[in-house]
C-alpha cells in the first residue's frame, strides 16, 4: 500500500514588495505548521519522502514539521509551485515504489483538484469538507491499493482522513 500526504503550507504573509515565490509564514502559519508536526507525529504518520515546493512558505512549513519528526528525506521541486493538477501528478508518479509514504508540500488550487481527482471514496465527511475548502495547513491522507506510484491515477486513492488546524482545535482555518 502507498500512503500520499498532501499538506498545504501553513499560513503565509503578504509583506510589500515581495514576490509571491517568496512570501514568509505568518506568526499563525509558524503555529499551525507546528499543530502539523505534532499531529503527523503522534499519529505516526512520518513520510519516507518529502517533497516541498520551492517558494519559501512551503520550505518554513517544511522547516518547522521536520525537526518534529526527525530525520527525513527532503527534496525540494520547483514544478510544486502553483503547479496545475496535471504536473502534480506527473511528480507523484515518478516517485520510486520503494517510498511507501510520500509528503508533499505545496499550493491550492491544485492540491484541492490533485486530492478530488485521485479520491475515489474514503472518509464522506473529509471527503465533503475538502471539497468546500482546502486552508492553509490541511492536510489529506489518501492511500493506495498500488505497488508503484507511476500506477496512480483518477479515483484510485482512498482518503484516509483531512485534517485542518481548525478540526485539531487550534484555531481558525484560512
Amino acid at each position: 500500500m502507498l500512503r500520499l500526504l498532501l499538506l498545504r503550507h501553513a499560513k503565509s504573509s503578504w509583506p510589500p514588495g515581495i514576490l509571491d515565490v517568496d512570501r514568509p509564514l505568518a506568526k499563525r502559519g509558524q503555529e499551525a505548521a507546528l499543530v502539523m508536526g505534532d499531529y503527523l507525529k503522534r499519529e505516526r504518520l512520518a513520510p519516507d519522502l518529502a517533497i516541498v515546493s520551492s517558494a519559501r512558505r512551503t520550505q518554513e512549513t517544511w522547516e518547522r514539521v521536520q525537526p518534529i519528526l526527525g530525520e527525513i528525506k527532503m527534496r525540494l521541486d520547483g514544478r510544486i509551485y502553483e503547479a496545475p493538477v496535471g504536473r502534480l501528478l506527473e511528480v507523484v508518479r515518478e516517485v520510486k515504489p520503494e517510498i511507501g509514504t510520500l509528503l508533499l508540500i505545496g499550493h491550492n488550487p491544485g492540491f484541492e483538484e490533485l486530492a478530488k481527482l485521485l479520491i475515489g471514496e474514503g472518509d464522506m465527511d473529509g471527503i465533503l469538507r475538502l471539497g468546500q475548502k482546502y486552508p492553509s495547513a490541511g492536510l489529506a491522507v489518501i492511500d493506495f491499493r498500488l505497488a508503484s506510484w507511476s500506477d496512480v491515477a483518477k479515483k484510485t486513492g482512498r482518503l484516509d482522513r483531512f485534517v485542518t488546524p481548525k478540526s485539531l482545535g487550534s484555531g481558525e482555518d484560512d
